[in-house]
């Protein structure tokens, strides 16, 4: 296999590519050794795979894609991609005129692979961009991002954090047992409060366990995403009372609530005229008394009178404070 980060690199210039294999020990100047580019290409390797992993796994949680991205850019896995891609030849190749034992020693130790695989990253990024480099980073290290995915996230443990926030637990229940003795299969569901909330099947229990752990967190983490907010215009009222925030699920009712000063609550759903008070909806719609079509500060052109300014473009108020901003 003709690797495209390999490929990438036998086109770089002959002066970079002694560069990311040059042994700080080898030159007199430390920047002319490979640590610098070692320094670039770590921030590149982590960006293509935390992109990857993002776009890879849209049901993880932010914890999940943190333990997955650390396992594929460890020391560990650079090391093993460097055996991969064949980088000890660069080195010996490069390493011209130093003995062989200090080559043998070099290319032994994982840190210093390690480096060179990012040194390498760097080089190709600065030589190509991130558009060219990113899919090659990819491909080097798709394994190990398949590898953790299947083995290395531990759903149990990250589904039992969830639930303990809200002071519950998980019990799991064998199901069933099937397939013949030499390829046996275990059924395993993930019990909370007497409900099945995810069922797995593994070669082994530990493993149909895991599974059914991963199905119920990302149910959990699906159901816990944002709802449709509804929110009041920031601004003064007609009564003089500063608004205020109020929040509903879609399973609220549809009416639109008043707080106790008489504020109209706005639904983003409803458009931008949900704001403002029953003469002012009157008067938009054509239905209230002879001042409808006339002043359009009193029907919310005007922020003192109908708590903000609409868009002219027909979109949100410019100044609408939700709970999704933190208040």
């Amino acid at each position: 296999m003709v690797w495209r980060l390999l490929a990438l690199a036998e086109q770089l210039d002959d002066g970079l590519l002694r560069q990311v294999f040059t042994h700080s020990s080898w030159v007199a100047e430390r920047g002319r050794s490979y640590e610098r580019l070692e320094f670039l290409g770590d921030s590149v390797l982590s960006l293509a795979v935390t992109t990857e992993l993002y776009r890879r796994f849209p049901d993880h949680s932010e914890g999940s894609l943190a333990r997955l991205r650390a396992y594929v850019v460890s020391r560990v896995t650079c090391a093993v991609v460097a055996a991969n891609l064949g980088l000890p030849d660069f080195v010996r190749r490069f390493g011209t005129g130093h003995e062989p034992d200090e080559l043998d020693q070099l290319v032994a130790n994982e840190n210093i692979m390690a480096d060179m695989t990012e040194s390498l990253i760097g080089a190709v990024y600065l030589t190509y961009g991130l558009d060219v480099v990113r899919p090659a980073v990819i491909e080097a290290f798709t394994e190990h991002i398949s590898f953790a995915e299947r083995s290395y996230v531990d759903f149990k443990t990250e589904f039992q954090e969830q639930l303990a926030k809200t002071g519950r637990a998980v019990a799991y229940r064998l199901v069933e047992t099937i397939g013949p003795p030499h390829a046996r299969e275990f059924v395993v569901e993930a019990m909370v409060d007497g409900l099945s909330l995810g069922r797995g099947v593994g070669a082994s229990k530990k493993r149909a366990e895991q599974e059914a752990a991963g199905e119920a967190l990302r149910d959990l983490n699906r159901a816990d995403r944002p709802r449709r907010r509804r929110v009041r215009l920031r601004g003064r009222s007609r009564r003089g009372a500063g608004s205020e925030v109020a929040e509903s699920s879609p399973q609220d009712s549809t009416e639109t609530p008043r707080s106790q000063s008489g504020e109209a609550a706005h639904d983003e759903s409803a458009g931008p005229w949900a704001a403002t008070t029953d003469g002012a909806r009157e008067r938009a719609a054509g239905t209230g008394s002879g001042e409808a079509g006339g002043d359009a500060d009193e029907v919310g052109g005007d922020a003192d009178e109908a708590g903000g300014d609409v868009d002219s473009r027909g979109g949100q108020p410019p100044d609408v404070t939700s709970s999704d901003a933190g208040v």
